[in-house]
């Protein structure tokens, strides 16, 4: 895979420099590209210091929650009483998405470095990176960079000779969406069934092993080093438009584009110089019909939504939806909303992990009323039907997957009601044998 459109100009190339790189991807060629500098530094510094710069950077979790990091970082506690772990989500779970695969293939370095210093940050000497079942490579190259870590004394005993003890270790997934929640995730580390656990106690207080624990993204932790070599001001400055969203941010573009791939832009970059600038916009007699900015489970924007809006955490909002992990699903008007509705939704429905009734049920029910309607045997009470389903779904369960099955139905409904009325009525051709 090549990445052509890293010489754009309206790209601002951070973590995304040196993917197509193989150089990178090794111990001495990631030293020579200025790796494991900002280690060296945070490792000089106090650990509190090093979590206030994070905190100035304005770095906020990139994995869709948003969350600052340098605040996350000061919940762990202070006192060394008891163990302290970082877990590092490599799921990458969410449909449309698919960055934190490339920082592991090309600078799996990267993450590293930025592994242990967050590690050092909140007291933590034992940090696990739990990858995706499914990402062979990824996992064969994280594996070969931590060996090659570990052999040039940057982990260990003596992390990089400064008395510290850092250890990190790759825990392979099975492959299950819901192992992206980070307490399901915890569960699976522990060798438990991936399931939510209920809070209070928050990770910070009781996490994996049942102690102080933090859990950030692959993006989120692969930007430390950055914001270490270059300050957290440089960082913070990066924002074209809200303050409260800086940084760079890799989006995952997929679907009816030209040029499909992942993108590092500046917070506050447009959606609509993404999709046509970037991307190269539509293929060749087509128009835009929809965008999913965030990933499959926020909000669907209309065509005119998208063109106006703004691709950070504030900008979202405002168009009603969420920026979420980047992962942009791009339809134009050849796309069946419908179809593409219930197959998000069967997704959901899938990987439910069933401990919550309104979520195992309501996924499931959800999935059968949307066949039933692109069979052509739906009724205009099956679209009340769904609607209320989603609202018993949404805030009612230990996490969000229930939520995230109904949020793209609720939206689908409400801006494109004209293609389930289509089915509905028999004006358009059933697309299912079944339902």
């Amino acid at each position: 895979m090549g990445y052509p459109h890293k010489s754009d100009p309206k790209e601002n190339v951070v973590l995304s420099e040196y993917f197509g790189d193989a150089g990178a991807r090794t111990y001495d060629g990631w030293v020579e590209r200025g790796g494991y500098k900002a280690l060296k530094t945070a490792l000089g510094m106090e650990p509190n210091a090093v979590t206030d710069i994070v905190k100035q950077s304005g770095l906020r979790g990139r994995g869709g929650a948003g969350f600052p990091t340098g605040l996350k970082w000061s919940f762990m506690p202070k006192e060394k009483t008891r163990a302290h772990y970082l877990c590092c989500n490599a799921d990458e779970s969410e449909p449309g998405t698919f960055k934190d695969r490339e920082i592991m293939r090309w600078t799996p370095h990267a993450l590293i470095e930025g592994c242990a210093i967050g590690q050092y940050a909140i007291g933590a000497e034992v940090c696990y990176i739990y990858i995706r079942g499914e990402f062979t490579e990824p996992i064969k190259v994280m594996q070969a960079a931590l060996d090659a870590a570990y052999a040039n004394g940057v982990l260990g005993d003596n992390a990089m000779g400064s008395g510290k003890k850092l250890d990190m270790y790759i825990h392979r997934g099975a492959g299950a969406y819901i192992c992206g929640e980070e307490t399901a995730l915890m569960n699976s580390i522990e060798g438990r069934r991936g399931n939510p656990r209920i809070k209070p106690p928050f990770p910070a207080a009781a996490g994996l092993f049942g102690m102080p624990t933090t859990i950030n993204n692959v993006e989120t932790l692969a930007a430390v080093p950055h914001i270490i070599n270059r300050g957290a001001e440089w960082y913070s400055g990066l924002s074209l438009a809200s303050e409260k969203s800086s940084g760079t941010k890799l989006l995952s573009v997929c679907g009816n584009v030209r040029k499909p791939g992942n993108y590092e832009v500046t917070m506050g970059f447009p959606l609509k110089e993404l999709i046509y600038d970037l991307c190269g916009g539509m293929p060749e007699g087509r128009t835009l019909k929809a965008v999913i900015p965030g990933g499959s489970s926020v909000p669907i924007l209309t065509r005119e939504e998208a063109e106006g809006c703004i691709l950070d955490y504030e900008g979202c909002v405002a168009a009603g939806t969420m920026l979420g992990s980047g992962g942009v699903i791009v339809f134009d008007d050849s796309v069946d909303m419908v179809y593409q509705i219930m197959r998000l939704a069967k997704f959901y429905a899938h990987e439910s992990c069933a401990q919550c009734t309104q979520c195992r049920e309501g996924t499931a029910w959800t999935v059968r009323i949307l066949e039933r309607i692109l069979a052509g045997k739906g009724t205009q009470d099956d679209i009340d039907l769904l609607l209320d389903l989603a609202d018993q779904m949404t805030g009612k369960t230990i996490c969000v997957l229930s939520d995230s099955c109904a949020v793209p139905v609720v939206s689908g409904i409400t801006k494109f009601r004209d293609e389930f009325d289509a089915y509905i009525s028999g004006a358009r051709e059933p697309v299912l044998t079944h339902g």
